[in-house]
């Protein structure tokens, strides 16, 4: 796959416009964060496709990947996946930044500075 092609699978189009139209509650706070430049004047997309993964935040200029998870990430057969889907994302030269929902409305203030921390220039 060339590179001009990781962010542009149609087979995957039908599926991301589905789960931007059911975000978890987490996902669509953080979102409410981000969106509109917000953070930083980044530019952010909510469930991007990097190759065949569908990441739930995106920031082009930074290569910066945010995931939102739940509890179900406990699991350790998610947690197996979780780890494969980073190292491929890291290998491919993008930063990834997991966070906790309870994160995301527990401490909303420390997660936009997690998340602002990874920013190349400031």
């Amino acid at each position: 796959m060339r590179k001009d092609q990781l962010h542009t699978l149609p087979y995957l189009r039908q599926v991301r416009s589905q789960l931007r139209s059911n975000m978890t509650p987490a996902e669509e706070e953080l979102w409410s964060l981000l969106r509109k430049y917000k953070l930083g004047s980044r530019k952010f997309r909510r469930q991007h496709n990097i190759g065949s993964y569908i990441v739930d935040f995106y920031c082009a200029s930074e290569k910066l990947v945010i995931e939102v998870d739940g509890s179900v990430h406990d699991r350790p057969e998610a947690i197996a996946n979780d780890l494969l889907r980073d190292e491929t994302l890291q290998h491919l030269g993008y930063t990834v930044v997991r966070i906790r929902n309870s994160e995301v409305f527990e401490q909303p203030e420390q997660v936009l500075q997690k998340i602002a921390a990874t920013f190349i220039s400031i």
